[in-house]
């Protein structure tokens, strides 16, 4: 039996940072959003071991791979004797901010589960991939969500209204950005560190709304404090981005991705046209529809 997967990826609307906990994670509540752009995978039962192979020459096909961990600890976790063969077709750029990693993994703990009988509940796969990252469990669903805590805790949200119809334009350019040093160089910025508790809800609440402005107006990414301050480009590209007609403009994640929100695909596909006559085609740039 072989299983082939799509695995997708995501924006956050909001990142807003609450300060750090007694474990050493930050503490956050952030408001992601499905984007429609995805790598494969495909799987098949073997008799013995985990065979990871990958189409991007970059990354690894051992334990420093996402996958590769996901796999290995739901085959702990289950009590499975037998291994696994898994191929990532890997389309969607890394270091971006993303998800498409963390997408990776949480699929490849749905994907085995299908595969072997679906031998973990619910919760297991919750609980495994937590462990894995904070944008993991993200992932074991495919609507946009809040997610709290330090990102475990996710609760799904209804489609938004306000994003009917919009355009959404991403720019990765030819550089990545360390999650960990995002996360380290809030120590210099107090009050990105320390959010505002609540800017969640209210972008929950806009979203149920019709009004893309207002949701544009609620953007917000606490590590674009140190991230802009190291790669001003970032916030170049966000101005232009906003000039050139988009309703908003934010990173995601810890970047290096830059997104903009248009009113329709089509001025989300002029405006891009016009950010590539300005800064050239170099990088990974998408444009879909929400």
């Amino acid at each position: 039996m072989t299983l082939h997967k799509k695995s997708g990826c995501k924006v956050n609307l909001l990142l807003n940072i609450l300060g750090r906990r007694p474990d050493g994670m930050h503490a956050l509540e952030t408001v992601m959003q499905p984007v429609p752009l995805t790598d494969e995978l495909t799987f098949e039962r073997v008799s013995v071991g985990i065979h990871l192979t990958c189409t991007h020459p970059d990354l690894p096909v051992d334990g420093g791979n996402l996958v590769y961990r996901a796999a290995e600890r739901f085959l702990g976790a289950a009590g499975v004797a037998d291994g696994v063969r898994i191929h990532l077709d890997k389309r969607l750029p890394l270091a971006a901010g993303i998800g498409a990693g963390s997408a990776n993994a949480a699929v490849t703990l749905l994907a085995l589960n299908e595969l072997f009988g679906g031998p973990l509940p619910s919760a297991d796969l919750v609980r495994l991939a937590a462990a894995l990252g904070s944008d993991v469990p993200f992932f074991l669903q495919n609507g946009p969500a809040i997610a709290t805590g330090r990102g475990e805790h996710v609760v799904t949200l209804a489609p938004s209204r306000a994003l009917v119809g919009a355009g959404l334009v991403l720019i990765r350019p030819g550089f990545g950005v360390s999650t960990p040093w995002a996360y380290q160089a809030l120590a210099g910025f107090p009050e990105a560190l320390q959010g505002r508790p609540g800017r969640a809800a209210e972008l929950v609440h806009v979203l149920q709304g019709e009004d893309l402005g207002a949701v544009a107006r609620c953007l917000y990414n606490s590590l674009e404090a140190p991230v802009l301050r190291k790669y001003p480009l970032l916030a170049e590209f966000q101005e232009f981005l906003r000039e050139a007609g988009a309703v908003g403009a934010l990173m995601s994640g810890s970047g290096s991705t830059t997104f903009a929100l248009t009113r329709d695909r089509s001025a989300g596909e002029r405006i891009l046209e016009l950010f590539r006559s300005k800064f050239g085609a170099d990088g990974w740039t998408a444009v879909v529809a929400l």
